[in-house]
């Protein structure tokens, strides 16, 4: 299965894509993840990507797309992956499509998870006060979100009009969220 979870921020995607990855028996790539990783640790790439999450932009898609083309050839993506922040806008798209169509794979589903934007910034609000998070001012989060509708939103019209879109309500307890999410892969599989 090679499945991308999108919404917005603070709509839950890493808290599902973990357990689904988990129950799907496929990586988890997260391009969040790794962009912290890079700021914990100071590299270079780490600096660059600090300076755009601090403002609440997006890294740019040349070191995004590096990034993401060396994750997808390792071995454990061969047989699946679950995507979780990538692609965030239509050149993303078609470089994943380019990815993808050199090994002669393709998406197989997109799951968008859907959310009351109010909640959002109160899930990022109170994920900034548990974690420390300098990415997650009220400010920033507010900018993230425009970022996001502004930015990324189109990539669902996309998908949609490859027949390969499904939403899914993101609201409520995570275990019923993620039962949402499996019964609809389940259809898929």
């Amino acid at each position: 299965m090679r499945l991308l979870l999108m919404g917005p921020p603070g709509a839950g995607k890493g808290t599902q894509a973990i357990v689904l990855a988990g129950q799907l028996g496929v990586p988890h790539i997260s391009t969040g993840d790794i962009f912290r990783a890079n700021v914990g640790q100071g590299t270079p790439l780490g600096v660059e990507a600090k300076r755009y999450m601090d403002a609440g932009e997006y890294v740019p898609d040349d070191v995004t797309n590096a990034m993401v083309r060396d994750r997808l050839a390792a071995s454990d993506c061969a047989t699946g992956f679950l995507l979780d922040g990538y692609p965030r806008t239509l050149d993303q798209v078609a470089y994943l499509d380019s990815v993808l169509g050199e090994t002669g794979t393709r998406l197989d589903l997109v799951a968008e998870l859907t959310v009351d934007l109010d909640e959002v910034v109160q899930r990022l609000v109170r994920r900034a006060a548990e974690q420390g998070r300098s990415d997650d001012t009220e400010e920033v989060i507010r900018r993230r979100l425009a970022v996001y509708f502004e930015q990324t939103a189109p990539l669902i019209e996309s998908y949609e009009s490859r027949g390969i879109l499904v939403r899914i309500d993101g609201m409520g307890a995570v275990a019923d969220v993620t039962q949402r999410l499996a019964s609809v892969i389940a259809d898929r599989n």
